[in-house]
């Protein structure tokens, strides 16, 4: 890791209405090293690494790439220099396949099906990721889109990959992989960027650090020079007080009558003869490994995927309940924070009132001719204050958010529609520290509020702080159940697996 840096930035700035996102950044990447960055959302991650993929233009600065100052229009001009993005909201195209999506930019004038599938098979096989290459991009999970994009970069040969949150969507086993495949990038000279709200992952996978805090770099450092603490310092400017969960004693006592009873849901090879109830004031946690029918159940509830024929039975506040469209479940006062916010949970080019305002207005609009504009927008400004929603002004679309301001707006969407049950799809993924700890406040509250939550993360401690009750999905079934004093890290994992 000695020698010219492949990647420098000098004074970089970039600035969106005369507020800057990136101010007098240095940086420098060397050859075959990993480079950790992290910070809070809107610290500048994304926007740091967006101006060295070309993806945006910095209004001041240099960027050199191999001591070559350059200037990229595209993000195509920086593949030509050998850097590939790999985004946290992936950018697949949905109705392609995998093979094609892997491909996507590579393409010959003629093309031979088998010939791009082949490709595409053997660099999977080689990062030992299991995605059939002939399906719709559209139909993976979220963790088999970024293997999808990881693998893209790979097959393009890149000499620098930068990875936005590459673990977010990926199990313990597959986190493992990847790093793994870092570390025999890094020795064939690949040099990565990756950025990551867990702050384990760059002490223990980077051999550097930068932290950025509004926009400003910090400090750069071997990642032996830091620890927890002091990362959190340089991100926050001060320790991070985190609360723990009130007590389950302090909780009000549970409802006789839950608010969700789901009896025996079948759909497909996903989900088999689930069971399982939710009660009102609780908050419940449900883990399990990727493909264990736990986001699938929550799609099922929803309407949004249809269960086999004769496929269970579910209860909302003891009426059987059949949705065959999402805005039915939505009328009857089921809210649903789904696990891709880009893909389902915003109009990106919308505002922040316009996206609030339209989530009230799917439940209570429903039946006038025409909109309630002021109605709609003061919903939005009382969710905007209750979520400290932080942006660059009113009207700036969603899409320019950090990850955790999105993630509000996702949620105070949802609860403009004031729900009785309230079903949360991996809540805080992408989300820096400071903002995990008002979003779980924001999930404590609506429990304590009389509402149900029902809680899917696969972070176990995540499950366990939040949890008054933990269940454990395997194989499309509920294979355990835990108390919160009875649950612990080790029965969990040990339920899902076994």
């Amino acid at each position: 890791m000695t020698g010219q840096p492949v990647i420098s930035l000098e004074n970089a700035t970039k600035t969106y209405g005369g507020i800057a996102a990136l101010a007098e950044a240095n940086f420098e990447l060397r050859p075959g090293e990993i480079h950790a960055l992290v910070g809070e959302n809107g610290a500048g991650k994304s926007t740091l690494c967006k101006l060295i993929a070309g993806v945006i233009s910095p209004t001041e600065g240099v960027l050199r790439v191999n001591g070559e100052a350059v200037s990229f229009s595209a993000p195509k001009d920086a593949s030509l220099r050998g850097i590939s993005m790999v985004y946290q909201e992936t950018s697949l195209v949905p109705q392609l396949t995998v093979a094609q999506n892997i491909v996507l930019g590579r393409e010959r004038a003629f093309n031979s099906v088998r010939k791009v599938r082949n490709s595409a098979r053997q660099v999977l096989q080689r990062l030992n990721f299991k995605v059939d290459p002939s399906q719709l991009a559209g139909s993976l999970s979220a963790a088999k889109r970024q293997m999808v994009e990881i693998a893209r970069a790979v097959l393009n040969d890149a000499r620098v990959i930068i990875l936005d949150e590459p673990t977010a969507a990926l199990t313990p086993e597959e986190t493992d992989h990847l790093f793994d495949l870092m570390r025999s990038l890094k020795k064939s000279g690949v040099a990565i960027i990756f950025i990551s709200h867990a702050l384990e992952e760059a002490l223990s996978h980077a051999d550097r650090i930068s932290v950025l805090r509004n926009g400003r770099m910090m400090v750069t450092g071997p990642a032996a020079d830091f620890d927890r603490a002091r990362l959190i310092r340089h991100m926050i400017g001060e320790d991070l007080r985190e609360e723990s969960k009130a007590p389950a004693s302090a909780r009000p006592a549970r409802s006789a009558l839950p608010v969700l009873q789901v009896e025996n849901i079948r759909m497909g090879s996903m989900v088999n003869n689930m069971s399982f109830s939710i009660f009102p004031g609780e908050v419940t946690g449900i883990a399990g490994l990727i493909g264990s029918g736990r986001s699938e159940i929550a799609r099922v509830i929803m309407g949004h995927t249809k269960r086999n024929f004769g496929g269970g039975r579910i209860w909302l506040d003891g009426k059987e309940v059949r949705y065959a469209i999402p805005a039915h479940a939505v009328a009857d006062g089921i809210a649903y924070v789904s696990e891709d916010r880009k893909l389902d949970g915003f109009f990106d080019t919308l505002s922040v009132a316009d996206n609030i305002g339209l989530g009230w207005l799917a439940k209570f609009g429903r039946r006038t001719a025409l909109a309630p504009v002021t109605r709609m927008r003061d919903i939005a400004r009382e969710w905007e204050q209750r979520l400290s929603i932080r942006g660059l002004g009113a009207n700036q679309p969603v899409l320019y958010l950090s990850g955790g301001n999105q993630q509000k707006v996702v949620i105070a969407k949802s609860l403009a529609q004031q729900p009785r049950l309230v079903i949360f799809d991996e809540p805080t993924r992408g989300v820096d520290v400071g903002a995990i700890a008002e979003i779980r406040q924001i999930i404590r509250d609506i429990a304590d509020s009389g509402a149900g939550v029902m809680v899917i993360s696969s972070y176990l401690p995540e499950v366990l702080d939040l949890s008054d009750r933990i269940l454990v999905a395997k194989s499309g079934t509920i294979a355990a159940e835990f108390s919160r004093a009875e649950a612990t890290a080790e029965r969990i994992l040990h339920a899902a697996v076994h």
